[in-house]
């Protein structure tokens, strides 16, 4: 993920709003706790900051110049005034806070200001929170802290209580396809992908899942074969389908995608045709959409949105399939 202040203003703008009032209202916290999902920016973030706080030339007063000696080795993160703690093992350990401590009773080697970062700070032993909370209790005035969590809840309510919070929220999916495709993943793939997690790291490993590559001919194969031959669907799950689609989170991924095929006929049906995922479908999509009433395909959606529902409870995958087979057939014979 970019860390430029411009760009994570247009993925996190309420959070990032936050972060450029504390430098320009000159009402820099001494400690801010970054709280999202993973994938949603908080190193980034952490790090566009520290840059804005240590800039030798700021442009309107907090955007980092990134050429300044100050931006470039924040970057390449060997500033002497700019600290970063993560877990050693599975925890951040009483020592490494020690060490933080003693580090910053120095003063600050060239800026005016020195600043930690703790990355997944809800992971710390109950005796570095302890620790940090005294670091905490008793702030200098030239020392600024960034904690990062995915786990607020773990945190002890004394630490949250001395930091502003600031929530990230999960990645939009525009955002999600944008960042996906970026990482030259073709533009169908990212947009499947992005209506399943907004989570873009999540999104990069399915991307490169040769098990969803796949997955995505076998929804569109059935479509098809509903379409074509609807009386021969309920053989296609049998010779197909339950061979690749075997655990539920798999079978839910299936349920995501064939929703998004009836999704692509209705954007058409409203003449939003940039908006269909499979492009390379639209002729044949165009011609389904034109034999299908807007209420029939909205019942079908519903169908597949029932089927996600009833996965997650104890229905047996197979007869869920079945059933929904059955219910998508209505109506659904062109010969």
């Amino acid at each position: 993920m970019s860390n430029t202040w411009q760009e994570l203003t247009e993925i996190q703008p309420e959070a990032m709003l936050m972060l450029k009032n504390s430098i320009t209202k000159d009402r820099v916290a001494h400690a801010y706790l970054l709280e999202g999902e993973k994938g949603t920016g908080k190193k980034a973030m952490g790090i566009a900051f520290a840059k804005s706080l240590l800039c030798q030339q700021p442009s309107e007063g907090y955007l980092p110049c990134e050429q300044c000696s100050n931006c470039r080795r924040i970057k390449s993160g060997n500033h002497p005034d700019v600290h970063l703690v993560e877990p050693e093992g599975l925890s951040i350990k009483k020592e490494q806070i020690k060490n933080l401590q003693e580090e910053f009773t120095k003063k600050s080697v060239e800026a005016n200001r020195k600043i930690y970062t703790i990355v997944a700070a809800d992971r710390m032993s109950v005796q570095a929170a302890n620790s940090l909370l005294k670091f905490l209790e008793e702030p200098q005035s030239e020392t600024v802290a960034i904690l990062m969590t995915e786990q607020i809840q773990r945190m002890l309510p004394t630490i949250l209580s001395r930091c502003q919070i600031i929530k990230l929220r999960p990645l939009s999916p525009q955002n999600v396809k944008k960042k996906l495709m970026e990482h030259d993943i073709d533009s169908q793939t990212a947009s499947i992908v992005s209506f399943i997690t907004q989570n873009l790291e999540e999104g990069l490993r399915i991307s490169a899942e040769e098990w969803f590559a796949q997955a995505q001919k076998i929804v569109l194969k059935l479509y098809e074969v509903l379409q074509s031959n609807p009386m021969r669907a309920l053989v296609y799950l049998q010779e197909e389908w339950f061979l690749h689609f075997k655990e539920k989170e798999q079978l839910d991924r299936g349920l995501d995608v064939l929703f998004l095929i009836y999704k692509d006929l209705l954007y058409i049906q409203l003449d939003k045709r940039n908006l269909v995922i499979f492009q390379n479908k639209l002729g044949e999509f165009e011609s389904h959409a034109l034999q299908i009433s807007q209420k029939r395909l909205a019942d079908k959606m519903g169908h597949i949105l029932e089927a996600k529902r009833k996965l997650m409870s104890n229905t047996n995958p197979q007869l869920l399939m079945e059933q929904l087979v059955l219910n998508l057939q209505e109506g659904s014979s062109f010969v």
